[in-house]
């Protein structure tokens, strides 16, 4: 890894061991530099109100995504579940009520004060079947083809190795599996650099992956039935996007195909108040 990305990883991690300790002394955590409650494009605000009431107020209070996965993913009694960048627990929590007991909710976080913030919140909500791991969404603790469902909320894009995180879905997953994930995505005419004018890799912003890109990157990690669609802008040409896509139940060959940029996102960007 380059001392770039070592930089940018530090810098995040920073961000968010910040934000956790803001929570446990009694604030409210942030994405960007605003708190998540002035800004209904990220955090807790886009959770109903009754999954908030569900959970334990600190988890609650350090949402920092820009979506809800767990309302992405199509969930099961029995699945086992892989949150990418857990925080505070929030979805971990809400995908083991889905999954129930005879299933199993994993969070992964490299941020020991948001791991340390999350296991207090799994003692409070009494969660058995749920279990957090401290590591790097590029290289994920867990044995291959061990999980049904990956879910991620507003984290694949502060990586700087989305190649990475794409191919480490795509081996912990078993055959079948399934990804359901929540993002900042960019207009496919917006290059790095007006990304980088719309926020940072903090504010979930500057490393957002294109439509296009998202799509060809996970068809090359080998993902089938790819969908990258777009739910609510966040920013000036960047939106949350739910993302879903599916590990063929047998091999794949070298020649997948991206799919082509879903319909909803041209409607989307011609100002149809998505």
């Amino acid at each position: 890894m380059s001392h770039h990305s070592n930089d940018l990883r530090e810098t995040v991690r920073e961000r968010y061991a910040a934000a956790a300790v803001q929570v446990t002394e009694g604030g409210t955590a942030c994405c960007g530099p605003q708190a998540i409650e002035v800004d209904d494009n990220f955090g807790s605000t886009l959770y109903a109100a009754a999954e908030r009431d569900a959970l334990p107020a600190e988890a609650v209070a350090a949402s920092l995504g820009c979506g809800n996965p767990t309302a992405v993913a199509d969930l099961h009694e029995g699945d086992r579940v892989l949150d990418l960048g857990s925080g505070g627990g929030i979805d971990v929590l809400l995908s083991a009520r889905r999954v129930g007991p005879t299933g199993k909710a994993y969070g992964l976080d490299m941020t020991e004060e948001m791991l340390a913030l999350a296991l207090a919140n799994q003692k409070k909500a009494g969660a058995t079947n749920v279990e957090f791991l401290k590591g790097a969404i590029e290289a994920i603790p867990l044995p291959s083809n061990t999980i049904d469902v990956v879910i991620s909320n507003c984290v694949i894009n502060l990586s700087t190795d989305k190649p990475a995180v794409f191919a480490e879905m795509f081996r912990v997953l078993a055959p079948g599996g399934r990804i359901g994930i929540s993002d900042v995505v960019a207009d496919d005419q917006l290059g790095p650099d007006q990304r980088a004018e719309r926020g940072d890799y903090v504010g979930c912003i500057a490393g957002a992956l294109s439509f296009t890109e998202y799509g060809e990157g996970l068809a090359a990690a080998g993902f089938t039935d790819i969908e990258v669609i777009p739910t609510h802008a966040v920013a000036d040409g960047m939106h949350s996007a739910m993302v879903r896509a599916t590990k063929p139940t047998t091999p794949t060959g070298t020649t997948a195909q991206a799919p082509a940029r879903p319909t909803s996102f041209d409607s989307c960007s011609a100002g149809s108040g998505c």
